[in-house]
C-alpha cells in the first residue's frame, strides 16, 4: 500500500504505552520494508496524556530514524472510525485523491473491526498486526474486542 495508517493507543505523559510501543514497532518494520510508503499517525489527546497520540508516535518513529517527511500527523481522532475517516480526508487533502488501499497498523485483535470500518468507507484495509504481549493482555483485549464487534454489528457503534 502507498499509505500506512498507525492507529493510536494510550500515551503515558509524553511516552507511548506498551500497546502503542508494540504498534510502533510493527509500523517501523513495515516502513523499513516499504520505503515508498507514506505514514500517517493518527490519534488525539486523551485523559492523562500531555501530547497527542499522533505527536507521540511521530516523536518515537523519528527517534528510530524514520524521515519526518514520511510522516503525516492526524491529531484529532478519538476513535477507530475517526482515525480512518480523518486519515482518508488528510490523504485526499494532500494528494487530491482518496486511496483504494490502506495498510493499517494496530494490535492483532483489533484489525478485523478496523478492516470492517475501512470497507464501510470504501477502502480495502491491509492489516499490519502488532503483537500484544504479555499473553494475558492479548486474552483480555481479545475478549473486549469481541464485545466491541457485537456493538458494531448490532448498534453500528464506531469506536
Amino acid at each position: 500500500a502507498g499509505y500506512v495508517l498507525v492507529l493510536g493507543a494510550g500515551v503515558n505523559g509524553t511516552e507511548p504505552s506498551l500497546a502503542l510501543t508494540q504498534r510502533l514497532e510493527a509500523a517501523l518494520a513495515y516502513l523499513q520494508a516499504h520505503p515508498q510508503a507514506q505514514c500517517i499517525v493518527s490519534g488525539g489527546m486523551g485523559q492523562g496524556e500531555q501530547i497527542t497520540e499522533a505527536r507521540c508516535m511521530f516523536n518515537w518513529l523519528t527517534r528510530q530514524g524514520v524521515d519526518p517527511a514520511r510522516i503525516w500527523l492526524e491529531e484529532q481522532a478519538t476513535s477507530t472510525w475517526e482515525n480512518l475517516a480523518f486519515t482518508l480526508a488528510l490523504i485526499q487533502e494532500n494528494t487530491g485523491r482518496r486511496p483504494e488501499t490502506l495498510a493499517v497498523v494496530s494490535s492483532e485483535y483489533h484489525l478485523y473491526r478496523a478492516g470492517l470500518m475501512a470497507r464501510q468507507m470504501g477502502v480495502q484495509a491491509l492489516g499490519v498486526p502488532a503483537n500484544t504481549y504479555p499473553v494475558i493482555d492479548r486474552i483480555y483485549y481479545t475478549y473486549r474486542e469481541i464485545l466491541a464487534l457485537w456493538g458494531y454489528w448490532i448498534f453500528g457503534m464506531t469506536n
